[in-house]
């Protein structure tokens, strides 16, 4: 059979600004050979960053409307394209491969497929991993921060769940590879949150669970008393997820103690050992760093700055009260993005400078054609690119693969009782 289907999609994903780098083995095709059958690949390239409902997507491409409402449902259960169910009506968007395609296979994940995503792992993640924009920054466990921080609303864990009236809880996509390839490590693995300030969107979720507000804070306990560093999206506002990480299976964090980078998730902290106070009983690095940020030095322990994440439990643990969490110096700080459409812009930018993308609708790049779909943001173009979709449509086109405006959901929810 062809595989003509799937090295378009694969072109399609490389020209969004999250990327999927081609490999010279032809990895990146096997992959989406595992996870789509052909016809589902030529509709994924059909789709765009908009949610729009099945008529929508049938008017603007030429496709027979029957059936293709139950094929997209089908998809959206497969994790291929994202899609949000509000009763009467139903939304469809495609998604990047990270964050999206990739993480929305936790129920599919077998062994064969976590081979294959662990191997593409070094192509994907570290050309991007370490460099600005970062995608994810760490959110200080409470126990560490006192009002002398003067904590900003992204800085506080307790905030985003706040923030929400819709919790989804799913499984570790990292820690159910990583086990998947006897690779794994004991941590808990029901740990992931998607949270949004609408009710009810989770109520036909296709993969994960939907919980309560206080389930959603019993996660983060569990998290907490497990030593997970809590990682949200590196922006200002906007916040969808709660990621609970270790350094053994996470993507972000295995670019540390994996590849050897540094700084690969943003963060206003850092962990400050008084030597006066510090005993060196060693319950701060024994297993509690997840980065092995801290280790004994002359007789104390000390942190590496440059490793050191800001999450806290390091500070928690200490019997002694020798460990103090530290703001930054401004001069040290990277401020956060101010939301989804902006990084996704500036990661744009990003790739256009190194040549990965291109300004133009079609170029040739490392010996393949790239077509920008619908929806890719290059440099120069601003976020009305991610802005409201044709008149008409009631969701609105944005960077998160979460997000619905209140409006809509609002609406279906009256109109549903």
């Amino acid at each position: 059979m062809s595989d003509d289907p799937y090295r378009k999609l694969a072109k399609v994903l490389d020209t969004l600004p999250n990327g999927f780098p081609p490999t010279d083995s032809g990895l990146e095709i096997r992959l989406l050979e595992k996870i789509f059958e052909p016809e589902e690949a030529e509709l994924v390239c059909d789709l765009r960053l908009t949610f729009e409902t099945p008529e929508q997507i049938a008017q603007r491409t030429g496709r027979p409307l029957e059936g293709l409402k139950q094929m997209l449902l089908s998809m959206w259960k497969k994790g291929q394209i994202m899609g949000a169910d509000l009763g009467e009506t139903a939304f469809f968007r495609m998604v990047p491969w990270v964050v999206g395609i990739y993480e929305f296979q936790v129920d599919r994940m077998d062994r064969e497929l976590a081979e294959m995503c662990d191997e593409y792992y070094e192509h994907f993640a570290a050309p991007s991993l370490g460099k600005r924009p970062h995608g994810m920054r760490t959110v200080p466990i409470g126990q560490a921060l006192t009002p002398e921080h003067r904590v900003l609303p992204y800085d506080h864990v307790s905030g985003i769940i706040e923030n929400g009236q819709s919790f989804l809880l799913s499984d570790c996509i990292c820690k159910k590879e990583q086990r998947l390839l006897d690779k794994g490590c004991e941590h808990p693995l029901e740990v992931c949150l998607v949270v949004l300030p609408v009710p009810g969107v989770f109520d036909n979720s296709a993969f994960g669970r939907s919980i309560s507000k206080q389930e959603a804070y019993a996660v983060l306990d569990k998290a907490n008393e497990a030593g997970l560093v809590h990682m949200t999206a590196n922006l200002e506002s906007g916040h969808s997820f709660i990621c609970n990480c270790c350094g053994c299976c996470c993507m972000a964090l295995k670019g540390m103690t994996k590849l050897g980078l540094q700084e690969v998730v943003n963060s206003d902290f850092y962990a400050q050992v008084d030597p006066e106070v510090c005993t060196s009983c060693d319950m701060c690095a024994a297993g509690v760093c997840q980065v092995d940020a801290i280790a004994e030095q002359e007789g104390t322990y000390r942190v590496d700055r440059k490793r050191c994440l800001g999450c806290g439990h390091c500070v928690d643990v200490c019997p002694v009260d020798a460990i103090e969490l530290m703001r930054k110096q401004p001069e040290d700080r990277v401020p956060p993005v101010k939301d989804a459409d902006v990084f996704l812009e500036e990661l744009a930018r990003r790739r256009d400078a190194a040549s990965i993308t291109a300004p133009t609708s079609s170029t040739s790049v490392r010996g393949r054609s790239r077509t920008r779909p619908c929806g890719c943001v290059p440099s120069g173009e601003r976020a009305s690119t991610y802005g409201p979709p044709r008149a008409g449509s009631s969701a609105r086109r944005t960077g998160s693969p979460f997000r619905l405006c209140r409006s809509s959901k609002a609406s279906t929810a009256r109109s549903s009782g």
